[in-house]
């Protein structure tokens, strides 16, 4: 069994031994295996080439021997028919010299193709390694470039200058990709300060709240149920707050399922649902739904349609105007609500889709409506419009995706969308 044993080692270590070397020996990259192909490639081909040019002189001394200019040079008063004349000895002494004289030449051809093919395979490798480190170059520049980057300096680019082949294609996408991060952080940062700040002044209420009343040692029932009811409408908002966040961030990471919905009874729904804040708010609510079925996840887009509504009733004026209109364009299902209110500057309504952006319009809410809107169509493939008219308010249009099978007749006509007789146009 030892004997066994030393057998299975002493066979072992020649492996061993070759898997060292190998990590020992020269680093295998790029450049190396490309300058290695082109030799290879170069050294084959060259090597047919010269072969193929050795057999046709071969075979065209062999089928052409030019005798008869041999036999005048050497003779010149000789006739002028090769060989005539001579006994056949000295024919067979002019037949060795030719053979003789064809074998030297072949010979020499082969030294001579050898060398040459030695001395080009030689250049053919360094012009090798040199054309593979210039056409390498950029990648050892993407290269430093994603070494360097960070999250603190996501603002550098690789800017390749040059033909617009592969390399140029592969250095623009990762100059493509370093700005969506860049812009994504940029992004997150912004989110997670506007968030903490949100969440830091309710909590700061709460607190003034209970050390105010804490410190009075009077302090009577009254004192104490108005602390409650403060303290509880600071939870409430922060329940809001918190729900917002979290639908914002299940709208950007879900995985959309494929599932008819049809926009206009979504719509429907959430008028019933928010009838009495339009009420509250003397807010007219005028309604055109028609058919407007959208491929896509149900509770998302009821949200969606849910924070354009909320919108266009808590940022109205009294006695202003709310339009909610569904329809179905060009296989597209639309969603479109307007409403009055104060004028708003383009740029300004432009970047109401980032998170916590209410531009001082007051109300109660945290500026995260439309950014929920923005990622729940970004998530359906969808594209979304916010507008500015010279009027005032804002006029918002989500496109999305329509389901492949679309009725054309109107919602409204069949009855089928639950729209609050207090909401239906006159």
């Amino acid at each position: 069994m030892r004997g066994a044993a030393a057998i299975r080692r002493g066979a072992a270590r020649p492996a061993s031994l070759w898997r060292r070397l190998r990590a020992a020996g020269p680093a295998r990259t790029v450049r190396f295996r490309l300058t290695a192909t082109y030799g290879v490639v170069f050294l084959l081909t060259g090597a047919v080439l010269l072969t193929i040019g050795y057999a046709l002189v071969h075979h065209n001394i062999d089928a052409h021997p030019d005798f008869g200019k041999a036999y005048r040079n050497l003779l010149p008063g000789a006739p002028q028919q090769p060989f005539g004349g001579l006994s056949n000895p000295l024919r067979s002494v002019f037949r060795a010299a030719h053979a003789q004289f064809v074998s030297d030449a072949l010979h020499r051809l082969v030294l001579e193709y050898v060398l040459a093919l030695v001395a080009m395979t030689v250049i053919s490798v360094g012009a090798g390694w040199l054309l593979a480190g210039r056409a390498l170059r950029p990648l050892r520049d993407i290269t430093a470039t994603a070494r360097r980057v960070s999250g603190h300096n996501l603002g550098e680019r690789i800017d390749l200058e040059g033909p617009a082949d592969e390399l140029k294609e592969l250095a623009d996408t990762f100059d493509g990709m370093l700005a969506r991060l860049d812009s994504a952080f940029a992004s997150q940062r912004h989110f997670v300060a506007n968030a903490s700040h949100e969440l830091r002044t309710p909590l700061a209420i709460m607190r003034t709240e209970v050390d105010v009343t804490l410190a009075d040692p009077d302090a009577g029932t009254d004192e104490l149920r108005g602390m409650g009811e403060a303290v509880r409408e600071t939870i409430d908002r922060c329940e809001r707050l918190i729900e917002g966040l979290l639908t914002l961030a299940r709208s950007e990471a879900s995985a959309v399922r494929g599932e008819p919905a049809d926009l206009a009874a979504l719509a429907g729904d959430c008028l019933t649902d928010l009838r009495a804040r339009a009420e509250d708010a003397r807010v007219d609510v005028r309604v055109h739904l028609e058919p407007a079925k959208a491929q896509g996840d149900e509770r998302l887009l009821e949200r969606l349609i849910a924070n354009l509504i909320d919108n266009g009733i808590r940022y109205n004026r009294p006695g202003g105007v709310l339009e909610v209109a569904t329809s179905t364009d060009a296989g597209h299902a639309r969603v479109r609500v307007r409403n009055s209110g104060e004028r708003i500057e383009p740029e300004a309504a432009a970047r109401l889709t980032e998170p916590f952006q209410r531009l001082g319009r007051g109300g109660d809410g945290f500026g995260l409506g439309l950014s929920i809107v923005s990622s729940v169509v970004t998530a359906h493939s969808g594209t979304l419009r916010v507008e500015a008219p010279e009027t005032g308010g804002l006029d918002v249009l989500v496109e999305l995706p329509a389901a492949p099978t679309v009725k054309t007749a109107s919602v409204l006509a069949k009855g089928n969308v639950n729209v609050p007789s207090a909401l239906m146009p006159s």
